[in-house]
Order: C-alpha cells, then structure tokens, then sequence
C-alpha cells in the first residue's frame, strides 16, 4: 500500500509570514521520510470557514515540486469548472516536465459554489458540470496523446491542441478522478482514468459515535467500488487498471490516534480494495507526526500487506 500526504490547511502559529518556509519544512520531510504522493487542494476559499487561509493549488504544489526530488506530486482535485481545459493540461504538462515525471492530474466536477460565485465564474448544475469534465478528459488525452487537430465539444472548442514539450510521465499523467457519484463521475473513472479517489473522512474512532460514522463511511466506500467494478465491466476496462485511492484525515495526538492505530486503518481501507491512502492532519507543521508516520507506520503497512 502507498501513503500519501494531503496538506489542505496554511494557518498554524506564525502564519501567514511563515507559510512558505513551513510548507518546504513539510514537503521536504515527506519527501524524506518515504511518503508516496503529495498534494493541495483547488480551492479559492477554504471549504470549512472561507475568510481561512487558502493557497491557489498550481502556484503551491509547483513551488514544493522544486523543493523535492522523489515524491509524486499533484491536485486533489483540481475543480474543473475552474480551469480551461487546453491551459489546464498545458499547466499540468510543466508541472510534470518540471518535476521530472512525478505529476498525477487530479480532476472532478468542482462543488464550492459560494467560492466559485464570490470569484465571478460559473457555477453549471451538476449534469452540465459532469459533460464538461468529460469534454475535458477528452482533451487531455487528445493532447497529451499529441494529436493537434481541433476539438469541437458542445462547451469547449480547441482550434489547435499543441502541447509541446510533451509530458516525462509515459503515456501521461495519471489522470484520477475524485469525486464519488454514482451513475457519472464513476463512469468517467472507468472510462477515462488512472485513479479514483475518494473522500473517507476521519479515521479516529475513540468515541461510539465515530466509530459509528468509520463503520458507515467503510460500507459507503465498499459500495462505491462495487459500483466502479461494474462500470468497468460495461465499458470492457480491467478494474485492476484503476488504482484505487481513499483520503482520509487522522489525528495524531495522544487523545487521537497511535501510529499502530493508522496501521489497522490502513489494513482495513486495503481489505476494502484500496492501494494508496492519502493522510491529511490538522497537526501536520508540527512536522513530527510525519516522522512517526515515515518511521511506525510507512514499513509496518508495507510489511504488513506485503505477508497477505
């Protein structure tokens, strides 16, 4: 099993003026300590209180790309309705020619309509927001497939798709798709992408309530996958293809989680039938958790899946 490190909050003592020197504190720890993957959201507005500190998400993993040397790097995920899709893939192509191959192309529908209305840009209903991700998916592999003739989509039209220094990554990116419904968003998994990722929510289980909500979120995240499987079989496409990707927030601290805790939980979330579980931490710049992470829980999971 892979382990990878999401960083969705910049506010922590000494911020703002401290954010750029903790974030390459952070990064680079990961990058040491044998973490697989690391990411930002695309957010404008931070989706718990919008007046929080929010980074824009290419500008932030761009910067920590040039501070590490190993780990893969991405956007999880990016916010279609945000972004046009021929300068998207373009800046996803740099962000992977820069890092020297090691960029995933997170992407869903984009949800956040009072941050997508407070930053003047259109916020479709949800059936339109879907057709136009798939237009984009389409693009993306059009382009990153080197094929320049024009792309004429009932939202998007591309005159000329060039895309030149093409990506490092063979064939691309790996495109993964996060987002969770049923009858869209996992068909354009199976049709379309690398990875999905879904959102799991907390992993701490020390009251009966959360170990309530742990045991719904589990049934609800063996049911997606159910779902996805027979996705793949309608379109032909081996599910084994899809890596299957779970992000989850813990708490290490004494009156949260121990690092064996994160290893059952890990356990758990690979008998369900995922391969990479992406960690956020509300306390991740105190920059010790990663080390218990990189040191208790990295080996033990690895180790562990590895005997059956």
């Amino acid at each position: 099993m892979r382990i990878g490190l999401q960083i969705p909050d910049f506010e922590w003592p000494g911020s703002p003026q401290n954010i750029g020197a903790k974030l390459i504190d952070i990064a680079k720890t990961a990058d040491q300590v044998g973490f697989y993957s690391l990411w930002v959201m695309d957010h404008f507005f931070h989706d718990e209180n919008p007046e929080g500190f929010m980074l824009e998400g290419y500008s932030t993993i761009s910067y920590l790309a040039a501070v590490t040397h190993r780990i893969k790097i991405g956007v999880l995920v990016s916010g279609n309705i945000y972004h046009h899709p021929g300068i998207l893939i373009k800046t996803v192509t740099t962000l992977d020619v820069l890092s020297g191959g090691r960029a995933y192309f997170g992407i869903g529908n984009g949800w956040y309509e009072r941050e997508a209305r407070g930053l003047g840009l259109a916020f479709p209903p949800a059936a339109e927001r879907s057709k136009r991700l798939e237009e984009t998916l389409q693009i993306a592999k059009q382009m990153w497939r080197g094929d320049t003739s024009p792309y004429r989509g009932e939202y998007y039209q591309l005159e000329e798709p060039i895309n030149s220094p093409p990506p490092l990554s063979k064939p691309h990116p790996p495109i993964l798709i996060g987002g969770r419904g049923e009858k869209r968003t996992l068909l354009l998994v199976a049709k379309y992408a690398n990875a999905s990722n879904f959102y799991f929510g907390s992993l701490v289980r020390n009251t009966p309530e959360r170990q309530e909500r742990y045991r719904n979120n589990a049934e609800q995240m063996q049911r997606k996958l159910d779902v996805l499987q027979k996705h793949c079989q309608t379109v032909g496409r081996p599910y084994a293809e899809i890596e299957r990707t779970v992000l989850c927030t813990i708490s290490l601290v004494p009156d949260g989680m121990s690092a064996p805790d994160i290893v059952e939980a890990c356990h758990a979330l690979a008998e369900l039938g995922f391969q990479h579980v992406i960690l956020n931490m509300p306390n991740v710049h105190e920059i010790e958790p990663l080390e218990i992470i990189g040191q208790e829980v990295i080996p033990q999971v690895a180790s562990r899946l590895a005997k059956g």
